[in-house]
């Protein structure tokens, strides 16, 4: 798992099949004093993450080949927790 903010929206004419209807977002890694780390990365948004708003990733393949029900799907990573401005609370997806 990876906390991040994000940080746009990717819009694509072409895609894998696997992605469409999917919201794809850019996501900047944090460290755990919010502090960015590392470069960022792409994530499927279930959730509708706003802007700048910071969530939990699964970096694990697997999760995000189930969220979308494709085992070839190309994107590795899925928010699945967004935190709470004041990082008490995280809502996450039943």
């Amino acid at each position: 798992m990876q906390y991040a903010r994000i940080d746009g929206t990717i819009v694509s004419a072409a895609c894998h099949p696997s992605m469409e209807g999917w919201r794809t977002v850019i996501c900047q890694p944090l460290d755990a004093d919010g502090r960015e780390e590392g470069t960022p990365i792409l994530a499927i948004d279930p959730l509708g993450a706003a802007l700048h708003q910071r969530v939990i990733l699964s970096t694990d393949g697997a999760t995000t080949r189930q969220v979308v029900g494709d085992p070839h799907t190309p994107l590795r990573n899925v928010i699945i927790g967004i935190t709470d401005p004041s990082g008490s609370e995280t809502r996450v997806p039943k």
